[in-house]
Formats: C-alpha cells, structure tokens, sequence
C-alpha cells in the first residue's frame, strides 16, 4: 500500500529507522533498517527522483504492486513502499546478506566453473518475469546479490521502468538503463523486449569472466559504441562460452536466444569439466 511519510531522514511511514547505508546509486540509496513493528532488519532504497503529482505516485504504485506480485527464489522481495513527505519513492525490501556481483568483480575474474551456475540462476529468473511479460531493462553487476549461501538475488526488477516514468512520463524515445550495459535497441530509443535483458545479461557475464567491462568511457560514448562495435570476446575462454555470448550480444534482438535457452545452456556449461579454450 502506498503511504505517506515522515520527513526525517531516520523514520519511514512511522515503522523502519534507518541505520548504515549499504550503497549508493546514481538514483537511489540503500540502507540497513529496522522494521520496528515487526522486529527485524530490511533493506530501505530511497529514490533521489520525486513523484510529484497525483500520476506520478499513481505509476509508482502500479509498479510496486506489480513488482510485490512476483515471487521467485531468485528474486529480492519487494515488501512495503512509499512516498516521503518530499515526495520522494521508497522501497523496504528483503535484507540480503552477502556483496553485489559488482563488489565480488572488483578483487578480479571468476572461473568459468563460478559464473556458470552464477548465470543460470539469472537467467532463470528472467525468464520467470518474461514469461509474465515484464522486462527488468537494467541487468548490471551492481543489481545483482550474492547472498552468502551463494545463490544469486536479481534486485530492482520494475524500478528502472518506474524511473523512466517519473522522469521522463515514458516520452517517446527515452533511454532507460545504465548506459555500460544496456542492449542497442535500448540505445536507438526502440521497444524494449526480453531480448534487450538477454543481451544485457551477456554483457554482464563477459564481464564476470574477464574482470573488464566490455564498454567504458562517457555514458554517450559507451553506449552509442556498441552500434558499431560488438563486445570483444576472447578466444581464451572454455569451450561453449565465446558461442553462447556471442549469440546473446547479437545486433539484432530476434538473432538472440530466449532466456530459458540461456538457463538451459549455462546449466550444461556449469555440469562440465574444466576445458581448453575454444
């Protein structure tokens, strides 16, 4: 339910004192809290943008319910949100205990032998939320949990499609995602479509198994580069993996494969021996 809140920056909605920030993002922060009505530990993101009027918190509701609708094991639950007193959206989610895949990158590459059950669990979540045709639009490293019995979490599902709304009122055209990881039909301003995630997947676990992220530099430059360039995949890596990457970065969305299909290939890719590259 969307409800109102208390100006201070330590008491949401009259329940959850907010204690260490966790991480901050371009658009939001995320705290440790304390649900004090139930008496336990969440996660609260609050948003840097503003729903100002009556509209704004009308989409920001509709997303959030549609979001608390989804259930999957690899999914970071959505348990309450809101709107402070500044207008500022509010999410109170499930504490995972663990780092983002972005932290766990920082100290260097994973194995082939990590990524792979890594990569089938997002990829299975993905296809749980396609098949109910919702689109997550912002895979990166630092949206994605590795809880500390190894098992990954997908956080922000339906907030990058709410944050396009309240900013831009879901003009034609706009660009929604971060600009290192988001698919080329993101980039022209096209329809976003499950294949858009897919590709943004592949680029995530390239850069798990290399350690470098496959397009740097300003916003605008590292995304208009992947119109012309595709990734650059080394030949180093085992058998099966410079295929499967390739087909999920294809130019084309209808030239990538389905997120099921990723699942089932990476499940396989994680049940074989280490290998010599390809």
């Amino acid at each position: 339910m969307l409800r109102p809140a208390p100006s201070s920056p330590e008491l949401l909605a009259g329940r959850y004192t907010l204690d260490a920030l966790l991480g901050r993002g371009g658009m939001a922060d995320v705290h440790r809290a304390t649900d004090t009505v139930l008496e336990r530990e969440v996660a609260v993101k609050l948003l840097r943008v503003h729903a100002a009027t009556e509209a704004d918190r009308g989409r920001f509701r509709d997303e959030m319910q549609l979001v608390a609708g989804l259930d999957h094991p690899f999914l970071v639950p959505v348990l309450d949100a809101g709107v402070t007193d500044e207008d500022q959206p509010f999410l109170v989610m499930e504490l995972i205990e663990g780092q983002s895949l972005a932290r766990r990158c920082s100290s260097g590459p994973m194995s082939a032998q990590l990524t792979a059950p890594v990569g089938a669990e997002l990829a299975a979540v993905l296809d749980y939320v396609h098949e109910r045709d919702i689109v997550h639009r912002d895979i990166k490293p630092s949206n994605i949990l590795v809880g500390v019995d190894g098992h990954v979490r997908l956080a922000d599902f339906g907030i990058a499609r709410m944050l396009g709304d309240a900013t831009t009122h879901t003009a034609a055209g706009a660009t929604v995602g971060t600009a290192a990881y988001i698919a080329p039909e993101q980039v022209r301003g096209d329809p976003v479509s499950p294949a858009s995630d897919v590709y943004s997947l592949g680029l995530v676990l390239l850069e798990t198994l290399t350690g470098r992220r496959s397009y740097t530099g300003a916003p605008l430059e590292a995304a208009m580069s992947r119109l012309f360039n595709p990734p650059m995949i080394p030949t180093s890596l085992p058998t099966g993996w410079p295929a499967l990457i390739i087909r999920m970065t294809a130019l084309e969305p209808a030239e990538r494969p389905s997120a099921g299909e990723v699942a089932d290939a990476l499940t396989a890719l994680a049940l074989q021996p280490p290998d010599s590259p390809e």
